[in-house]
């Protein structure tokens, strides 16, 4: 009997990758489960990706009853001594839109020499018992000088990955980016351990 997993996350964007990420994973050793919608906005108040994305699988986890996966996500960049970081999604204001992130963080790298970066995701699945699962990934990659390409949402116009194709992660197929990304490698990571406790049947 497959396990019901909720996913936590309550930016669709973010949901549609860890569903498609988690079933080519897990297939059938999961039945993925939508967040309700009746469950109001968690308040990432955690100082670290590690402590937001444990918040919002636990909260949800215990709002369900059910086993959550939750990640949270950041941008590293290494000439802003490692902003916007946990603040990533907010870099520009509480209200703060995709386009109003990238454009603030080229701004503040305007003239600077150094561009590089580091994307990271730290994944936990929190199960109602008080168990959980975490992996994390991380790559990195540098900041283009202006967005490239349609695809991906938040800094993906503007974050190239240090591996072939040498593309943004916008300028990346679905399938591409996956393969690639910070969240791909943190979302495998859990989903292993996963596998590992459902065929032990813990």
């Amino acid at each position: 009997m497959p396990l019901d997993l909720v996913i936590a996350s309550a930016n669709p964007d973010k949901a549609v990758e860890l569903r498609e990420l988690l079933a080519a994973e897990l297939g059938d050793l999961v039945r993925l489960v939508a967040r309700p919608t009746s469950i109001a906005d968690i308040d990432e108040t955690g100082e670290t990706l590690e402590d937001n994305a444990r918040l919002k699988a636990e909260t949800i986890a215990s709002a369900t009853g059910l086993a959550a996966i939750a990640d949270d996500t950041g941008l590293e960049v290494h000439a802003l001594g490692g902003a916007p970081g946990v603040y990533s999604a907010r870099y520009a204001g509480e209200d703060a839109t995709y386009a109003d992130n990238v454009r603030k963080l080229l701004s503040e790298l305007a003239g600077s020499p150094d561009r590089s970066a580091r994307f990271r995701t730290v994944c936990v699945i929190a199960f109602p018992d008080g168990d959980e699962l975490i992996a994390d990934g991380a790559v990195d990659g540098v900041i283009t000088m202006e967005p490239a390409g349609s695809g991906g949402f938040g800094y993906d116009p503007v974050f190239r990955p240090l591996l072939e194709p040498v593309r943004t992660y916008a300028e990346l197929s679905p399938a591409e980016k996956h393969e690639r990304s910070h969240r791909g490698v943190a979302v495998r990571g859990v989903a292993r351990l996963l596998a590992e406790k459902l065929e032990a049947g813990n």
